[in-house]
């Protein structure tokens, strides 16, 4: 079983919907059995809400089923019980590692080095381009999935 954790500030826009889509790409490729995936905040400042309205409704045009979730903020036994937990900027990476004393097993990644960039994904919180957030999350999934064809794990 492959476990893969993803990260955001809140847990109601980008890492709910690389949840809900590499939850449906998954599905799709005929691979639910080998994975568990979940999402999670850096930040306790939607803990309990639903995710953000403009990720419904582009995952909705999309034809992405949305992910039952709650947000809640990552902890030490997150990175104890994940294999791979996927931070969506900068920031997110240094505050996982706030939360978990550091990173000693190489378990964090940052979405868009998949894609071979060094850049963040689009935060819809601050721009309100939900497209712009698919869209770089759809392109780090298809690296993440190659990186793990690459490694043998699919």
């Amino acid at each position: 079983m492959i476990k893969v954790l993803f990260v955001c500030h809140g847990n109601i826009c980008r890492s709910t919907m690389a949840e809900s889509v590499f939850t449906y790409l998954v599905k799709k490729k005929g691979l639910e059995d080998l994975f568990e995936i979940d999402s999670a905040a850096t930040s306790t400042e939607e803990i309990g809400n639903r995710p953000h309205y403009g990720t419904v409704s582009k995952l909705r045009a999309e034809g992405i089923p949305l992910v039952p979730h709650r947000a809640r903020q990552m902890t030490r036994r997150d990175y104890e019980k994940f294999d791979y937990i996927i931070g969506m900027d900068s920031a997110n990476i240094r505050n996982m590692g706030r939360l978990t004393g550091g990173d000693p097993e190489g378990k964090f990644y940052k979405m868009l080095e998949f894609a071979g960039s060094p850049a963040d994904v689009a935060d819809p919180w601050y721009t309100d381009n939900f497209d712009a957030t698919y869209r770089d999350i759809t392109i780090g999934l298809d690296g993440f999935f190659r990186f793990l064809e690459d490694r043998g794990e699919i």
